[in-house]
């Protein structure tokens, strides 16, 4: 608990585990905030807190799911990822061995991603008071105007086509593995990855994307229905065309799961304009984040406010709205 308590323990603490790491100039004045120039235009700015279980996974951990969420919430509205902010609530007897290799995979998915982690923030709670440690974060990217639209879905109209860039369900397979529930293993590892330098591809390549949303919680299937909803427009999936991972569907067969439901931290959901899909297709599997992308569905005139799949076996049948979580504490 002195760790905690703001005084020579944390102090330790910080400089020890954190700024070991975290080694901008600017969080190294370790001032209350942090003073920074965003330049001209607009900016983005999301927050976002991550309290998954176990905190190590098969590809990644807590604190590369915490960088990664949070630049591709920004990525995703248009916007160049920047800074960061990160703040931890540490549970009282918590190894500084694993918070080392946490903030150590942090430090090293925003130099990936050409982001500053730039302020934090750290708290130490009584044993039993928090679940091992949380991560709050905030981010701040620069937002080009003409990328504004991207967020509100205002310009997606009947005929768009809807892409994915691979398929869906890895995250939340690979969080229920690593939770050692069954006594089979898989080999599934969760997509958790930095979107910013495929939608930068997909940006470049398209000057006609009318929406784009990375599909967290809820799966495709609620950002198939977030789309329908918010643009007052019908949505097609079509079941033949979505990229599948075997060992992901037969989990999600043999457990009563649908993948379109399940959580991912590396797909995006992208409407574009029909006659800019091919185009943008062949751009998005030029980055390793989506060589495996395909277009799944388009935007109707019909059902509107309704979300449609068209199954392998021909028939229709309509993608519900999730009520509750299938797996919680996934991000």
């Amino acid at each position: 608990m002195h760790h905690g308590n703001g005084g020579v323990y944390m102090q330790k603490l910080i400089a020890d585990v954190f700024m070991r790491f975290f080694t901008d100039a600017l969080i190294c004045n370790q001032s209350d905030s942090a003073i920074i120039n965003p330049g001209k235009g607009k900016i983005a700015y999301t927050t976002d807190s991550f309290v998954i279980e176990p905190l190590f996974f098969p590809g990644g951990n807590i604190g590369s799911l915490a960088v990664c969420g949070t630049l591709n919430d920004l990525a995703v509205s248009g916007a160049k990822p920047e800074y960061m902010s990160v703040g931890f609530i540490i549970e009282e007897g918590f190894k500084i061995s694993d918070l080392i290799k946490i903030v150590r995979s942090m430090a090293i998915e925003a130099k990936k991603a050409g982001t500053r982690i730039v302020t934090g923030d750290t708290k130490v709670v009584n044993a039993g008071k928090c679940d091992q440690l949380f991560i709050n974060t905030s981010g701040i990217g620069a937002l080009n105007e003409k990328h504004i639209p991207l967020s509100s879905g205002k310009l997606v109209k009947p005929g768009d086509k809807i892409l994915l860039n691979g398929p869906p369900g890895e995250h939340g397979m690979a969080i229920l593995q690593a939770r050692k529930l069954f006594s089979f293993k898989t080999n599934i590892i969760s997509d958790c990855t930095n979107l910013y330098p495929l939608v930068k591809q997909i940006l470049n390549r398209s000057g006609q994307v009318h929406f784009m949303r990375d599909a967290t919680r809820g799966g495709v299937a609620t950002v198939a229905n977030e789309i329908a909803r918010k643009c007052n427009v019908g949505v097609e999936i079509d079941e033949t065309c979505i990229p599948v991972n075997r060992e992901v569907a037969a989990l999600c067969e043999l457990l009563g799961f649908d993948p379109l439901y399940i959580a991912n931290e590396g797909k995006v959901v992208v409407v574009v304009d029909a006659m800019d899909a091919e185009r943008t297709l062949n751009g998005m599997r030029r980055v390793k984040s989506g060589k495996n992308a395909a277009i799944i569905g388009e935007i109707t005139a019909g059902h509107p406010g309704k979300a449609v799949l068209k199954t392998h076996s021909g028939g229709k049948r309509i993608i519900d709205e999730l009520l509750g979580d299938q797996l919680p504490r996934i991000c």
